[in-house]
C-alpha cells in the first residue's frame, strides 16, 4: 500500500508540466493575434501606397519604338502679378484742410514752447506733438502747493500764457490732473480722485476766465492711475505730480476724413478720444 501510494504521488507530479505549457500556448497565440493586427493595418497602407504608384505610372507614355520613356507634359501659365487696388482718391480740399490743421498745430506748439520757454528749459513743462494732437505736461509742484488745488501766482501767469495761445483755435482740449500714490484723506480730498480733478478743473476755469470757449473743454482726473514714472522713489513721485493739458487735432479732421483711420496706441491725444474715434 505504501508503494503504490508513492507511484501515484510521482504519476501526479510529472504532469504539472502541462499547466505551464498550456500558458505559454495562450500567451504565443495572443502575440500571433497582435502581430496579424499590425501586419493588417501595415497591409493597408501598403495597398494605398501601391495603389498611388500604380495610378502614376499609368500615366506615363512609352515610346514603342525606342524605348523612350515619355512623361506627361503639363502645361503651366505664366505668372501674372498681382494687381494692387489703386488707392482712394483723395479729396484735394479735405487733404489741405489736413495740411492746415496739420501746420497750425505746429505753430501753436512752438508758440507754447516759446511762451513757456524758462520753464520748458527748467524741465518743469515739457511739450511733445503727436499724428493727432499736442500734449503739454505741468509739473504740479509749479501749479499748486502740496495736497492743495489753487494756483499760485507763479502758474497763473504761465496758465495765461497758454490760455492766450489757446483761445483763438477750434481745437478741443482736455485738461488731466494726476497725483503720486501717496493717499491723503482731508475734509476736502478725501482721496487722490478729489485732488486730481479739483486740479484740473481749476486749470480748465482758468482757462475759460482767459477767453477759452467753455464748449471745448474737458476736465479730468485720474488720481495715480496713469504713472509716467516710478512712485518708489521721491524723484518719480514728483514727475507723477502733474497737469496735462491735450489740445486733439482729431476732431477737426473728422469731416475731412475720407476712410477709417488708426490712432497709434502711444499718441498723447489717444486717451481723450471714445472708442469708436480711437479705431
Amino acid at each position: 500500500m505504501r508503494r503504490r501510494r508513492k507511484l501515484d504521488e510521482e504519476h501526479d507530479s510529472s504532469e504539472r508540466w502541462l499547466v505551464s505549457y498550456a500558458d505559454f500556448i495562450t500567451l504565443l497565440f495572443a502575440f500571433f493575434v497582435v502581430m496579424y493586427s499590425l501586419s493588417s493595418v501595415n497591409e493597408g497602407k501598403y495597398r494605398v501606397l501601391s495603389d498611388s504608384l500604380v495610378q502614376a505610372f499609368r500615366n506615363v507614355n512609352v515610346n514603342e519604338s525606342g524605348g523612350q520613356i515619355v512623361m506627361p507634359t503639363v502645361n503651366i501659365a505664366p505668372s501674372q502679378p498681382l494687381a494692387r487696388p489703386a488707392p482712394p482718391a483723395l479729396d484735394p480740399a479735405a487733404e489741405q484742410r489736413r495740411r492746415e490743421t496739420a501746420q497750425r498745430m505746429r505753430n501753436m506748439a512752438d508758440e507754447i514752447r516759446r511762451v513757456l520757454s524758462p520753464l520748458t528749459q527748467a524741465g518743469q513743462v515739457n511739450v511733445t506733438e503727436g499724428a493727432f494732437g499736442v500734449s503739454v505736461e505741468i509739473n504740479a509742484s509749479l501749479l499748486f502747493a502740496p495736497g492743495d488745488s489753487a494756483l499760485g501766482r507763479e502758474a497763473v501767469t504761465a496758465l495765461d500764457a497758454v490760455a492766450q495761445v489757446l483761445a483763438p483755435a477750434p481745437f478741443p482740449i482736455t485738461v488731466e490732473g494726476h497725483t503720486d500714490n501717496i493717499p491723503i484723506n482731508t475734509f476736502r480730498f478725501p482721496s487722490n480722485w478729489e485732488l486730481s480733478a479739483v486740479r484740473a478743473s481749476t486749470v480748465a476755469r482758468l482757462f475759460i476766465d482767459n477767453g477759452v470757449a467753455p464748449d471745448r473743454l474737458t476736465a479730468a482726473g485720474y488720481a495715480d492711475q496713469r504713472p509716467v514714472a516710478d512712485n518708489a522713489s521721491e524723484e518719480g513721485r514728483s514727475r507723477n505730480r502733474r497737469v496735462t493739458v491735450l489740445i486733439e487735432s482729431r476732431a477737426a479732421e473728422l469731416e475731412a476724413s475720407t476712410g477709417p483711420t488708426t490712432i497709434p496706441p502711444d499718441d498723447p491725444i489717444r486717451s481723450i478720444l471714445p472708442e469708436d474715434v480711437q479705431g
